[in-house]
């Protein structure tokens, strides 16, 4: 039996899930998918800053368009690291295409002029 709090919304439900994947301990539906996905594929949002060549703004925040995999945090930070871009950059402008051919992109967060 694995227990876990699901983080899916502010009430943080205590759930159980037993070796079948059974879920207990929910208030809503949306416990049983977190539950089910957190022992089958976890998943995580990274947040992160890359460097600007600005000297009034030497990095900018950027994080994942959606989760991925957990094993690929330390590989996607590691690629994160690698960038230097160039402004002007606006919230949302694709900063890495498709990391490491996860189907995701790596974001702004932040507009930065100059």
């Amino acid at each position: 039996m694995k227990e876990l709090i699901c983080i899916t919304c502010p009430r943080g439900c205590r759930l159980k899930v037993d070796d079948n994947l059974n879920v207990t301990g929910n208030t809503c539906p949306r416990g049983v998918l977190y539950a089910k996905a957190e022992l089958t594929h976890p998943t995580r949002m990274v947040t992160s800053t890359v460097s600007v060549s600005s000297k009034e703004n030497p990095r900018l925040p950027v994080k994942t368009k959606e989760p991925i995999p957990k094993e690929l945090i330390f590989k996607v930070m590691e690629e994160i690291d690698k960038v230097i871009v160039k402004t002007p950059i606006y919230i949302g402008d694709v900063i890495i295409s498709n990391v490491l051919g996860s189907g995701v992109d790596i974001i702004a967060t932040k507009n930065i002029d100059k």
